[in-house]
């Protein structure tokens, strides 16, 4: 059974950091792209960034870009969102997702099958 569980979100004042991880079971991910999408209440979902299945080729939204960081390791079959310079705007559930048939780095959430629970972010002071 595939499945995808994010884990590493909190509370975090502005300007903090927090590290995300995307799990993988049941496959591997390392062979797919993989998307951190987000969702704040009342707004739709974004996506913030991907990652192809090489690793080679990333996206950033305008909004996170120079503050957040996706990278693989494959060891764990992982992929880690770093988020550093976190803002108040920040606030949302961040999701990951993932598609057997995605090498390519989309950032268009219709393009994912596979989506974790998500997990909260919530930058206050």
């Amino acid at each position: 059974q595939l499945q995808l569980v994010e884990s590493g979100g909190g509370l975090v004042q502005p300007g903090g950091s927090l590290r995300l991880s995307c799990a993988a079971s049941g496959f591997t991910l390392n062979y797919y792209a993989v998307g951190w999408f987000r969702q704040a209440p009342g707004k739709e979902r974004e996506g913030v960034s991907c990652i192809s299945s090489s690793g080679g080729s990333t996206v950033y939204a305008d909004s996170v870009k120079g503050r957040f960081t996706i990278s693989r390791d494959n060891a764990k079959n992982t992929v880690i969102l770093q988020m550093d310079s976190l803002k108040p705007e920040d606030t949302a559930v961040y999701y990951c997702a993932t598609d057997p048939l995605l090498a390519m780095c989309v950032m268009q959430g219709g393009e994912y099958d596979y989506w974790g629970q998500g997990t909260q972010v919530t930058v206050s002071s």
